[in-house]
């Protein structure tokens, strides 16, 4: 299939090589070692097992314009971005960002627009992140607000723009098939095994983190036997399917993210595995058509209801935890999970907390009201700011010459990618027939 208007032979190495060169010398001349990875800091009185390596690599192991972007906000300080494990966390936060905004978009765009919007996406992202933990001063572990609802709300005001009415009666090539569920459902799988890590990464170190890993794997689990459940009872013939396991079963770790690290119990965990699963299941089956042809939001991947109606649930969730956590129930630790309540610098308090925490910092005093009315904001803010970052990208998107494909030959891998020869034979149902016959001609010749 040739067409000059989707080649990328120029058009996407152009881009990508230029790209590189900008990162490269940005790169030189403002990023160098945060302080554990500089050898010139390092004496005989270095311990290396103390080396911060060892503390965060192992939640980092399950970036490039992530790594300045958001260096610039947060670890920027001698004139240069100081680059540690830490940043690397931060940037493959930002990377999920982008992905989760991708879902929207899939199919009806071209690797040149999806490259644009990556790099137009971080510094928003970028931004919002620095002032919502910079003045807001939230809760928000597992990322639900700055992670998960803000990279819905960005992608939905993409594909708002990118908008294509015939879509909406159907693609041909807008169609699952074995293979594909099977590739689908094996990438839900590493997303399931990793996601404690993702939901834990940034937790308080200690108790904090063990409870975020122990309802990560709880909300996974209940979401999971939900989804089993609600396919065979949501189905006409009352069989599952792999399509709906696929697209429901991570709920579970969204809800849980906003409250993952509070004492909020494995009981609360399996619950809000539960309502996450059957807000994603019936926001894929009912809210997601009815988006599409009401208000112009094809969302290609379903990214409102893994990511969106989670998020919020998992906001929400958080805000009950903080409105309902006390002393009688964390102990003198309930400043440390919530550190923005912990006594002010030169309140008497905060001495006799360090006497029993020694190293408990001084917090802003804030009362549990007050922070959850913080987490509202941010919730609110995160929003308009997402949905405005993804109108105006959408409204870039729509500049000629981007590779831009036509409603014809959307959700086609052959037009941007090399393919073998059976291609359409085991992607194309309506080529199954030909194809079987292709191959029979081609034994009775031999």
């Amino acid at each position: 299939m040739k067409n000059k208007s989707t080649n990328l032979r120029v058009r996407l190495p152009a881009l990508i090589f230029a790209l590189e060169v900008m990162i490269v010398v940005l790169y030189a001349f403002f990023v160098t070692y945060e302080d554990d990875a500089n050898a010139l800091l390092q004496n005989n009185q270095t311990r290396p097992m103390e080396n911060s390596l060892y503390q965060n690599y192992p939640f980092f192991a399950d970036i490039q314009w992530a790594i300045l972007v958001q260096g610039f906000f947060q670890f920027y300080y001698d004139g240069k971005i100081h680059l540690g494990v830490l940043n690397l966390i931060n940037a493959e936060f930002a990377c999920a960002v982008v992905l989760i905004s991708f879902g929207a978009v899939l199919g009806k765009t071209s690797p040149v627009q999806l490259l644009i919007m990556a790099l137009l996406e971080i510094p928003v992202f970028g931004v919002t992140e620095w002032a919502v933990v910079k003045y807001l001063k939230i809760n928000d572990a597992g990322g639900s607000i700055l992670i998960h609802i803000f990279a819905c709300y960005f992608g939905l005001g993409v594909t708002f723009v990118l908008y294509r009415p015939s879509l909406n009666e159907g693609h041909p090539k807008e169609s699952t098939s074995y293979q594909s569920d099977l590739l689908s459902v094996m990438g839900t799988l590493f997303l399931w095994v990793f996601w404690p890590s993702f939901n834990s990464a940034l937790t308080f170190k200690g108790d904090d983190q063990h409870r975020a890993i122990l309802h990560t794997f709880i909300g996974l689990s209940a979401s999971t036997i939900t989804a089993f459940a609600l396919s065979s009872m949501l189905s006409k013939n009352g069989k599952i399917s792999m399509a709906d396991v696929q697209n429901v079963t991570l709920a579970g770790g969204v809800t849980v993210g906003a409250s993952v690290d509070m004492m909020i119990s494995p009981a609360a965990a399996y619950v809000l595995g539960i309502l996450g699963c059957i807000a994603c299941m019936l926001g894929y089956k009912y809210l997601s058509p009815f988006l599409a042809r009401r208000l112009r939001l094809q969302d290609q991947c379903g990214i409102h209801n893994l990511h969106g109606l989670t998020g919020l649930i998992s906001s929400l969730a958080g805000i009950c935890a903080i409105l309902l956590a006390t002393e009688e129930t964390y102990g003198p630790s309930l400043y440390q999970t919530f550190s923005h309540r912990a006594p002010p610098e030169g309140d008497p308090l905060l001495a006799e907390l360090q006497e029993l925490i020694p190293d408990l910092e001084a917090g802003l005093g804030r009362t549990a009201r007050e922070q959850a009315l913080f987490q509202v904001a941010a919730v609110f803010g995160t929003i308009a700011v997402a949905a405005v970052g993804g109108l105006l990208t959408g409204v870039v998107l729509k500049l000629p010459y981007l590779a831009s494909p036509s409603d014809e030959i959307c959700f086609d891998d052959e037009l941007f990618f090399n393919v073998p020869p059976d291609y359409s034979c085991v992607n194309d149902p309506q080529d199954v027939w030909s194809c079987v016959l292709r191959d029979t001609n081609k034994t009775d010749a031999d």
